[in-house]
């Protein structure tokens, strides 16, 4: 069950940049960690300034991240945790959009998935019924949520990915503690391709 009763209530540059810190991944512009190889502690707004023209297979050696579909952050977003992704199909798994290939991406850095916390609301700009959530939910009507949408989001900390269907599939929307200061007030601000209100299920992101 959501930790908390579902009650009523109302109420840049593309430059790529390297800097020494927690996260780490190599992208390679072939699939199968092969052709052209590319180490990253930083963001990347844009592949294509290193002379790339896609990222198609990927290791995540540490941290978090979300890589786009396109440059500047813009497309769909796909999580990326510690681990290999030899192919377009390994981070595109049961999203039913996959994208063949990522061309801009950043670390997530408040990812805890020990510390996480998250309240959904009904509707936009954080009003209706809401649920406070601090767990993994692959089906929020299975757990007791009303209906297929939520309206807004508000990330007390940690870093969260929001799934368009049960069971992750469909678009994924990833909300973070440190971006719009933890508020998200409509589908607007969840990301460049998102177009509805519909999420039906919520995971951690894991560091």
């Amino acid at each position: 069950m959501f930790s908390g009763s579902i009650s009523e209530t109302s109420g840049m540059s593309l430059q790529c940049t390297k800097s020494a810190g927690h996260w780490k991944i190599v992208v390679w512009d072939e699939e199968g960690f092969q052709g052209r190889r590319h180490e990253f502690t930083a963001e990347c707004p844009s592949v294509l300034e290193l002379g790339f023209e896609t990222v198609r297979s990927l290791k995540v050696l540490s941290g978090a991240w979300v890589g786009f579909e396109h440059a500047g952050f813009q497309g769909q977003q796909y999580v990326l945790e510690r681990g290999e992704y030899p192919s377009w199909d390994a981070w595109s798994g049961n999203t039913s959009y996959p994208a063949e290939r990522l061309t801009s991406f950043r670390p997530v850095a408040c990812a805890n998935h020990r510390d996480s916390r998250l309240t959904i609301f009904e509707q936009e700009n954080f009003l209706g019924r809401k649920g406070e959530l601090s767990d993994d939910y692959p089906s929020l009507q299975a757990m007791g949520w009303d209906g297929n949408e939520v309206g807004s989001f508000h990330v007390h900390s940690g870093a969260w990915v929001c799934s368009q269907f049960p069971g992750y599939r469909g678009f994924q929307y990833v909300l973070e503690c440190d971006h719009h200061s933890g508020d998200y007030k409509h589908f607007r601000e969840w990301g460049s391709h998102a177009q509805t209100f519909q999420v039906q299920s919520i995971r951690r992101i894991q560091q």
